[in-house]
């Protein structure tokens, strides 16, 4: 399947397989939706191109697409996962990789999908890249991503404050995150760009 037209059907499509993700899942629905927005917003704050921005808005749409395949119970699991379930979660990202493999688009978005849980000082998965190595596209989404499940209501805790999630990411500066991206997040936040988390701050 070709995107290559970039119109309204190719943004039905993104969204659509969006849709289905979290639909098995109703403590996430909206996820990548809130994800794409803030990590575009965090993207215009670092002046990226308009391209590298879309490419960026369609990966965080789709980013959890292989979560489809990890068994309901886990996903709606009302206690913290054990270490094997923690192993089989994160399976999702492959999954996604080889579902998003299939569909033809105008940017890197499997590779985005792919790198957006690695970490700067390479405790992350599923390949261990470090620094540089790490697409700053991906970097951006792994922020928002990890800001806005702080955020929200999982089954297994309740959400926090946007005070204490950034608060955290703080603790992770130059580790997990870089700390350029944790200061173009503050300034988002700061500035109001029609970007709202879905707990108060």
């Amino acid at each position: 399947m070709s995107l290559h037209g970039r119109g309204v059907d190719a943004e039905q499509v993104v969204v659509a397989l969006g849709a289905t993700t979290e639909s098995r899942n109703p403590y996430e629905a909206g996820h990548q939706l809130q994800v794409a927005q803030l990590a575009v917003c965090i993207a215009n704050e670092l002046a990226l191109d308009v391209e590298r921005i879309e490419g960026l808005r369609i990966a965080s749409l789709v980013h959890d697409i292989g979560k489809i395949g990890i068994p309901a119970e886990i996903l709606m699991k009302p206690t913290p996962l054990t270490e094997a379930e923690k192993t089989l979660m994160r399976t999702h990202v492959q999954s996604g990789i080889t579902l998003l493999d299939g569909i033809e688009f105008p940017w890197p978005v499997a590779e985005i999908v792919r790198q957006h849980h690695e970490r700067i000082d390479g405790s992350g998965y599923p390949r261990g890249l470090q620094g540089r190595a790490i697409m700053l596209e991906a970097a951006i989404l792994g922020l928002a991503d990890t800001l806005d499940a702080m955020t929200s209501v999982r089954p297994y805790r309740g959400a926090i404050s946007l005070r204490a999630a950034m608060q955290y990411v703080e603790t992770e500066r130059d580790r997990s995150f870089d700390g350029m991206m944790i200061d173009a997040c503050r300034n988002v936040f700061r500035e109001e760009r029609h970007f709202h988390l879905r707990v108060n701050a």
